[in-house]
């Protein structure tokens, strides 16, 4: 029953509008939305370590998976979607970027787990930085090194993917236009 349910993985580097669009994707269509374990953690303990990293995508995976299965057994949704406000590549990704290193278990899992979405919505930097604390790079020079290190990892994975850019209202009619091919497709 839950293959059918497609997942949505909105993705890419920090301050590109992700939570805002996955908010506004699970609205449109009607659909559960799965936010940022990664940055609920944050809120609750004030750091992320190198050793939280595991914890953090575990707990995701289980939100993930849990609103798959609700979504398959109470079928409550026309849309047949999840939407996710991140995925376990992107936390892989900040691990190799903040500490040099990811712990293996999650890039195994990763390798195999980033094959289930159906599409990734990948934030492109064209909009302006939103200071946070709990953002690492507002330099436009590693802004744009994070951008090549997301596409790339979604290249390199031959994952598919839609690139989202323009400003909020553009950015949200792309994503829409993006994931309805995917359900009619």
């Amino acid at each position: 029953m839950t293959e059918t349910i497609k997942r949505i993985a909105v993705f890419g580097t920090e301050s590109t509008g992700k939570t805002m669009l996955a908010e506004k994707l699970a609205l449109h269509f009607h659909a559960p939305l799965v936010r940022e374990y990664a940055r609920e953690f944050w809120d609750q303990h004030g750091v992320i370590t190198l050793e939280d990293m595991m914890p953090i995508a575990r707990e995701q995976w289980r939100r993930e998976d849990e609103a798959l299965l609700r979504q398959g057994y109470e079928g409550h949704s026309p849309s047949r979607i999840i939407v996710c406000d991140t995925d376990a590549l992107t936390t892989m990704l900040w691990s190799d970027l903040l500490y040099g290193t990811c712990p293996e278990e999650l890039r195994r899992t990763v390798e195999q787990r980033a094959r289930n979405y159906a599409l990734y919505l990948l934030m492109d930097i064209d909009v302006p930085f939103a200071p946070d604390p709990q953002r690492c790079f507002p330099d436009p020079a590693d802004r744009e090194r994070c951008m090549r290190i997301f596409r790339g990892a979604l290249e390199r994975r031959h994952l598919p993917f839609e690139l989202i850019q323009g400003n909020w209202v553009e950015r949200e009619q792309r994503a829409v236009a993006a994931i309805e091919r995917v359900m009619t497709g």
